[in-house]
């Protein structure tokens, strides 16, 4: 399988929250993990689109890239229960 880059798709910004409630750049946590593969040329960015097919192009890139060793999760232990199923299937094999 050629590189793998690891994204997330963030929750919404609710739209009742005032804006000055929090700063612009406040962090949004993930809603779901995702695999994409490497943009061509580049393999710190991710694809136009994620294993599962959905679209990259609001979703964040994970701090880390996927570990390299076999047997180990591709996705940040921290974010396991937010792996995207279908992606996680074709991970896998």
């Amino acid at each position: 399988m050629s590189e793998i880059v690891v994204v997330y798709e963030l929750e919404q910004q609710a739209a009742a929250r005032p804006p000055a409630e929090e700063p612009p750049d406040a962090e949004r946590l993930p809603r779901r993990v995702h695999a994409a593969p490497a943009a061509p040329g580049r393999s710190d960015a991710a694809g136009p689109r994620t294993l599962c097919g959905k679209d990259t192009f609001a979703m964040a890139k994970a701090p880390r890239p996927p570990s390299p060793r076999p047997g180990e999760p591709w996705y940040p232990d921290a974010y396991a229960s937010l792996v995207c199923p279908d992606c996680d299937a074709v991970m896998e094999i």
